[in-house]
């Protein structure tokens, strides 16, 4: 019972050991970027710059996202301001990424980068927002 008991326990310490794929790696910093960049948004001590950046919503299944990720890093304003500094290095780490160690892994569903710009909210973000 007791050895059972610990290859199972083994078992699930192996599983959660393992490395993350390509894929989960660039959807988990995607969504990482995506939170950064809405408080950095929503933030009440935000410089005034902060409202001049482009917009960063990022869907990884639209091939569009590369376009939005290199606009993005290569914006010219703003680099005083520690926390855009640490989005546009993630940013650049997510593009970086996707274009190279994952270029095979990852599929486009879309290319519409005009779905970029006016996100549908998803019913669990509407809910999160009233929340707020």
């Amino acid at each position: 019972m007791l050895l059972s008991l610990l290859a199972l326990l083994s078992a699930a310490l192996l599983v959660r050991a393992a490395p993350p794929t390509c894929y989960s790696r660039v959807l988990s910093l995607s969504k990482e970027i995506t939170e950064s960049y809405k408080e950095l948004q929503t933030s009440k001590a935000k410089d005034p710059c902060v409202e001049t950046l482009p917009r960063l919503y990022l869907d990884i299944h639209n091939y569009c996202v590369l376009t939005k990720l290199r606009d993005f890093v290569a914006y010219p304003r703003c680099e005083r301001v520690l926390e855009v500094s640490d989005l546009k290095e993630k940013a650049r780490s997510l593009y970086t990424i996707m274009i190279s160690y994952c270029r095979r892994d990852l599929a486009f569903l879309t290319d519409d980068c005009n779905a970029l710009e006016s996100p549908i909210q998803t019913s669990i973000e509407s809910s999160e927002d009233i929340d707020r």
